[in-house]
């Protein structure tokens, strides 16, 4: 039997993945909204979303499922190969339902922009050859990540090459939505060397169905908001307002991506913990508390610091006709807090101990304040509207998941980090933000803001944990990473 694949490099890939999956577009982003434009952007944006939610449907809960599933068979080569097949028949048949829909939708329903509607055909069709679950669950976490920084990477230098105006939107969309179908076709010579194709009986194919669809309300109850918000602002106002709050939310997921990538690494661990000692053991406790602490103190920095630079830097990474997006990554930012927040608590807490009935209820009510708020809101004041709801949505979250957990949790502790922490954002924010006219070069005003706003938020984060708390753990990491022998009592 081949050697397994070691646990922290797994975790490594698995953390450079969802970097990967954040980093590689923004390399594109300045180019694209100069060459295409905020309204080309705008379309391309609304086409993307509503191809994304028939791809949901073709793919169901198989992401999560079918991980799961081959997890627990792959010692058996036999059942392993059987389990593959059985999943994948039922993959490949919604797939083919799901893809035939989208070609009629486009065919007979999509009167404006219907190429570019078309061109994402491809991006849906990727449901079909999608395999990346039996890659997770084979814990072959390296393939997936080597094989979408090829991909993404040979798609970028395509765009720069490419697409040269307001014209090439259909060839933006096209090589976004070919990369897809790409970057799953390379895994297949590696599912052939591990699975054994054989025929799935109907049996076998429908005792599948039911825990697959269990799987899929989750994923359907976050894009509701996180997707939905970009097609209602497309069909009520105008494509370039989907654009501005489109790209003011790539900039504000990139630093709750970190702070969640992290806190998955620590999930496994906890999960353990848990299993072994239970939910009071000392230990389980001191890792807990201080990795909730550390995510209070990162979501502060984070989302305050990037409100406060946010004008800036808007003009000028996207361009002057961005210039809307400062003030939408301004206005979203509270929810780099919110979801660091709740994120912790569910990778830390929620799942280790298996409370998914707390998750799904809390993402449900989270997507129904979303569409509520949205269909109020996003006809009256567009982007504002969107952004109002997605931060409700994201507190609804939160605030179920506290308030469900607050018995077994030490919830005054939190909040009390959480508040300060906040508090401590603030006076950086109003700090960074009077630096915003210091120089009138963008870039060496961003220099500033930035080392300035990270040395005050650091002493009076330090001086909260050490001398009013007295809680220096996380400080002394910090000094140990710096190669400093001081360290607090």
């Amino acid at each position: 039997m081949a050697k397994k694949p070691g646990i922290k490099k797994n975790l490594f890939y698995s953390v450079s993945y969802q970097i990967l999956t954040i980093i590689l577009p923004l390399i594109t982003a300045p180019y694209v909204t100069r060459v295409l434009g905020a309204k080309s952007l705008g379309i391309y944006s609304k086409s993307q979303a509503l191809a994304h939610y028939f791809l949901l449907f073709a793919m169901l809960g198989v992401n999560n499922y079918g991980n799961r599933s081959i997890a627990r068979v792959r010692d058996d080569r036999s059942e392993l190969s059987r389990t593959f097949c059985e999943i994948y028949a039922f993959q490949f048949i919604t797939a083919i339902i799901t893809s035939s829909l989208y070609w009629v939708y486009c065919i007979g329903f999509s009167t404006q922009n219907r190429m570019i509607y078309m061109m994402q055909t491809f991006y849906v069709m990727s449901g079909l050859l999608d395999v990346n679950w039996c890659c997770f669950g084979l814990e072959k976490f390296r393939l997936t990540t080597t094989r979408s920084m090829v991909v993404r990477f040979l798609t970028a230098v395509a765009i720069f090459v490419l697409v040269k105006g307001k014209d090439d939107l259909w060839l933006y969309t096209f090589i976004i939505s070919f990369s897809h179908i790409a970057s799953t076709l390379v895994v297949w010579p590696f599912i052939k060397k591990h699975i054994d194709f054989v025929k799935p009986t109907w049996a076998g194919i429908k005792r599948h169905i039911k825990p697959n669809l269990l799987l899929f309300w989750p994923v359907v109850a976050v894009s509701l908001y996180n997707i939905m918000d970009k097609l209602m602002l497309g069909w009520f106002s105008e494509d370039e307002e989907v654009a501005f709050y489109t790209y003011a939310e790539r900039i504000v997921t990139i630093p709750t991506t970190l702070i969640l990538a992290l806190d998955n690494v620590i999930m496994p661990r906890m999960s353990n913990l848990y299993a072994t000692k239970g939910n009071n053991d000392k230990s389980v406790r001191f890792l807990m508390d201080n990795v909730m602490l550390f995510a209070m103190f990162m979501a502060g920095a984070m989302g305050f610091g990037l409100a406060g630079v946010a004008d800036v830097f808007a003009p000028w990474f996207y361009g002057s006709a961005f210039t809307r997006c400062g003030f939408f990554i301004i206005l979203l930012s509270p929810v780099i807090v919110i979801k660091a927040w709740a994120g912790a608590l569910r990778t830390q807490f929620i799942i280790p101990t298996g409370r998914d009935k707390i998750y799904v209820f809390s993402l449900t009510t989270g997507a129904v304040v979303n569409l509520i708020l949205n269909a109020l809101l996003i006809p009256k004041i567009n982007g504002v509207g969107a952004i109002i709801g997605t931060i409700a949505a994201e507190f609804a979250v939160c605030f179920i998941q506290f308030f469900m957990c607050r018995k077994d949790i030490d919830i005054k502790n939190y909040m009390t980090n959480g508040f300060s922490f906040c508090v401590i954002g603030l006076i950086m924010f109003l700090a960074v933000e009077a630096l915003s006219h210091i120089s009138s070069h963008a870039l060496v005003t961003m220099a500033v803001q930035v080392v300035c706003g990270a040395i005050i938020y650091c002493v009076l984060g330090s001086f909260y944990m050490v001398k009013i708390r007295k809680n220096p753990v996380l400080v002394n990491e910090g000094l140990k990473m710096l190669r400093i022998k001081y360290r607090f009592q």
